[in-house]
C-alpha cells in the first residue's frame, strides 16, 4: 500500500478490501522539566490549572481529531482512548492507548494523543520553565490487522 498514485501524487490509501478487526495501539511520550516546575505541577500549584487533567483531555481530543491533523489518515470511529500521565524522576511520563474496530490501525491516533498531551504540559508550564523538553515520542505496541502485533523491544 502506498500513499502515492501511479503519477506520484499523494493519495489516501483505499482500505475498503481490508477486514474490519479490533485494532489497538499504545504510544508514549516523556516531558522533562526542572525540579521546581515538577514540584509545582505535582502540588497543583500551576497558575493555569490542573496540568495532568488538562493534558489528559487534550490527548483524548487529539486522538479523536487525528484525521483532521494528518492529511492522509483515515477518520476512524474510536472505541476507546485512554491517556495516563505519571510523575517520574525529572518529569512526566505519558501513555496513550487507543482502540477501534476498523479497517486500518490506530497508531497515528495513539501517537497524536501522546504528542498533544505532552505539548499541553509544555504550554501550561512554559512560563515557569523554558527548558522543558519533550521526547522521545514513540509507538510502544500495536495489534490487529494483517500486520500482526508489534511490541517495542520484542520486534
Amino acid at each position: 500500500m502506498s500513499h502515492l498514485d501511479a503519477e506520484g501524487a499523494a493519495r489516501m490509501v483505499d482500505v475498503s478490501a481490508k477486514a474490519v478487526t479490533e485494532r489497538q495501539a499504545t504510544a508514549s511520550a516523556k516531558v522533562a522539566m526542572g525540579t521546581e516546575t515538577l514540584r509545582l505541577v505535582r502540588g497543583g500549584k500551576v497558575a493555569k490549572g490542573d496540568v495532568l487533567a488538562t493534558a489528559r483531555l487534550a490527548g483524548i481530543t487529539a486522538a479523536k481529531r487525528t484525521a483532521d491533523l494528518i492529511p492522509l489518515c483515515h477518520p476512524l470511529p474510536l472505541d476507546e482512548v485512554a491517556v495516563e500521565l505519571e510523575f517520574e524522576e525529572g518529569g512526566i511520563a505519558i501513555a496513550a492507548r487507543v482502540k477501534a474496530t476498523a479497517r486500518t490501525g490506530v497508531e497515528m491516533e495513539a501517537l497524536t494523543a501522546a504528542c498533544v498531551a505532552a505539548l499541553t504540559v509544555y504550554d501550561m508550564c512554559k512560563a515557569l520553565d523554558r527548558g522543558i523538553a519533550i521526547g522521545p515520542v514513540r509507538l510502544e505496541r500495536k495489534s490487529g490487522g494483517a500486520g500482526g502485533t508489534f511490541e517495542r523491544g520484542t520486534s
